[in-house]
């Protein structure tokens, strides 16, 4: 290449991973459109006030909590200055997941243009280089299998995650440049991986993908290098910070995961096979997708797609050993992909899936480098055909993922196509039942909860629902047995002891609804609900100072709950403290305008603070 060639590429160095960022955010635009949805959203950010702001009290509970099974305190730092800006206004998260998304699939541009100059022996300016990589970067960041990752807001520890864990790889990558003249790169590698970490713990892997960088294409270990020549004990030295921090997190990380009963060690390897097999399926397939895959309870190991799935992974992983020496770059990366997605393949379950998409999203990048290395295999000017077909693919993954985001939109197109997608779901039919009990539609919320637990009699969230809906259609014996049913499933359920108390509250029973209150408290301190209702109790008990102190304890934790000021303006207006009382009435009202009761208390709390007669 000429040095007008060379400098007129140097030049426009911006464009292609312009274009790559411009591509990605466009594909995803229907997403700023979607909301908060009742999958996980609704506990992490509708239901919880911890998060909210970024002062001292919401920083230490970003750093201390384990909230869900996570340990993620960078990632809900992103999320309280996505509140402190935003609000509640789910647009203002949802944009944040896409930039994060876009700047990934630049950084992983940049990765990509320099290993493929490594691993096809052409040199970084040349277009054939240029293209393979954008090439790349799109397959990974258009690709619909990306959708779970960036359009769920639960999900920004994937995207923020995956943004640290690209620039970690970058950063070392050049820090093996020959000729380096410093370690800065190598520090800010070491850097980058601990906030990856924090941000999601499967970030764990780096260490390993490094040591496979470093055997190819870096080639400082194994082959002329040796494996334990002075040269490779360098670099083993170099991995040791990333090993020690990749073990701290992971003992952690199960600690906050605390995961639940598992599968026995056959129904593991069926369930790993099985998901392997899947993700490289529906990459190269990627139609039918679902927010959730739900694992039925019983995993026969020898059923016939978990035998086709084992042979399909000793084939695979057999081709690729033989051809470890002619291709090596094949063998290395399904070596790879292997390694960055095993944490996720079902070694230790968390959760109600079989497989999910966002299980994906560190692990793709592998298989979409391969793709690029096929393209930049060919010289420039890149033939036609090959411009075609790529040129095609990106546009039907555009496509597919523009159509997929648009099932992210809200609760019921996200649980719609759960079912539409597998009608056994019983957690689709449950969360579908909440859904139309929330709009009025009792008895065709109560046929899904039935549904649900025809397909699931253990599911303790179908039981405590079905329990709710029955209440209000007044059969509370019924309701009772749902809600014993569904602690005898699921001792540790708060929302299911505060739901039995309501009920005996509802009955009369005052003493045994407060120890319903206080065994759910005891679960779950900050479960407001609790509150609320235990001072209710206390005030049809005559004890409104101890209740007024419950209602308190509700507003810290949940300051807009109307409820809370409705009650507590009740429990002022019995105790003549009727100037206080219109206070709280009104708060009810600012936060729910809806509040039919709130208007009648104020109007008779008004009423009798000014002497006027009341109905």
């Amino acid at each position: 290449m000429s040095r007008q060639q060379h400098d007129r590429s140097a030049g426009a160095w911006w464009l292609a991973p312009v274009l790559v960022a411009v591509i990605t955010f466009v594909v995803f635009l229907p997403a700023l459109k979607s909301g908060f949805v009742t999958w996980d959203d609704d506990r992490n950010f509708l239901m919880n006030q911890r998060y909210r702001g970024l002062g001292l009290t919401e920083l230490r509970w970003m750093w201390t909590t384990f909230h869900m099974g996570h340990y993620v305190p960078l990632s809900w730092m992103t999320l309280g200055l996505d509140y402190v800006i935003w609000g509640m206004n789910p647009t203002g998260y949802h944009l944040t997941n896409l930039l994060l998304h876009s700047a990934n699939t630049v950084v992983l541009y940049f990765v990509a243009r320099r290993l493929l100059v490594l691993t096809t022996d052409r040199t970084p300016v040349g277009r054939t280089i240029d293209v393979a990589a954008a090439f790349a970067a799109l397959l990974f960041g258009i690709h619909p299998l990306r959708v779970e990752s960036v359009v769920w807001i639960t999900e920004r520890r994937d995207v923020l995650s995956g943004l640290f864990y690209s620039l970690c790889v970058l950063f070392f990558l050049k820090s093996c440049d020959e000729g380096q003249a410093n370690r800065k790169w190598y520090w800010l590698a070491v850097l980058v991986f601990p906030v990856a970490l924090l941000s999601k713990a499967t970030a764990v892997t780096i260490p390993a993908v490094l040591l496979i960088l470093d055997f190819y294409p870096l080639r400082r270990i194994g082959g002329a290098s040796g494996w334990w020549s002075d040269s490779a004990k360098r670099v083993y030295v170099e991995l040791i910070p990333f090993a020690l921090l990749a073990a701290g997190i992971s003992v952690l990380s199960l600690v906050a995961l605390h995961p639940p009963s598992q599968l026995g060690f056959a129904g593991k390897v069926a369930v790993s096979a099985w998901s392997l097999c899947f993700y490289l399926f529906k990459t190269l397939v990627p139609t039918n997708l679902a927010p959730l895959y739900e694992m039925r309870h019983e995993i026969p190991p020898l059923r016939w797609p978990f035998l086709v799935s084992y042979a399909a992974v000793i084939g695979i992983s057999v081709v690729a050993w033989l051809v470890r020496r002619r291709w090596t770059g094949l063998s290395i990366a399904w070596l790879a992909f292997v390694v960055i997605i095993f944490p996720l393949l079902g070694v230790v379950q968390n959760g109600p899936q079989i497989a999910a998409d966002r299980y994906t999203y560190q692990a793709a990048p592998v298989l979409a480098l391969v793709a690029g290395a096929a393209l930049a295999r060919l010289s420039w000017p890149l033939p036609l055909g090959a411009v075609s077909l790529a040129s095609a693919v990106l546009l039907s993954l555009g496509v597919l993922t523009w159509n997929q985001t648009r099932v992210w939109l809200n609760s019921e197109t996200l649980w719609t196509r759960v079912l539409e997608h597998d009608d056994e779901s019983s957690i689709a039919h449950t969360a579908l039942a909440s859904l139309m009990f929330a709009k009025g539609n009792t008895d065709e919320a109560i046929a899904h909860y039935e549904r649900s637990l025809a397909l699931d009699p253990s599911y303790a969230d179908g039981h405590n629902n079905l329990g709710v809906a029955l209440v209000s259609q007044g059969h509370l014996d019924e309701a009772v047995a749902h809600y014993r049913r569904a602690l005898e499933l699921k001792p540790a359920y708060a929302e299911a002891h505060v739901n039995w108390g309501a009920v005996l509250a509802r009955q009369g029973d005052m003493t045994a609804a407060i120890e319903h209150y206080q065994q759910a408290l005891a679960i779950d301190p900050d479960d407001a609900d609790a509150h609320v209702n235990w001072g209710n109790a206390l005030v049809r008990l005559g004890k409104q100072d101890e209740a007024i102190t419950h209602y308190e304890d509700a507003l810290r934790m949940r300051p807009d709950d109307a409820d809370a000021h409705q009650n507590w303006g009740v429990a002022l207006a019995q105790q003549g403290k009727l100037a206080d009382a219109v206070v709280h009435f009104q708060r009810a009202l600012d936060i729910d305008p809806n509040r039919t009761d709130a208007r009648d208390f104020l109007g008779k709390a008004t009423a009798m603070l000014h002497g006027a007669p009341t109905p």
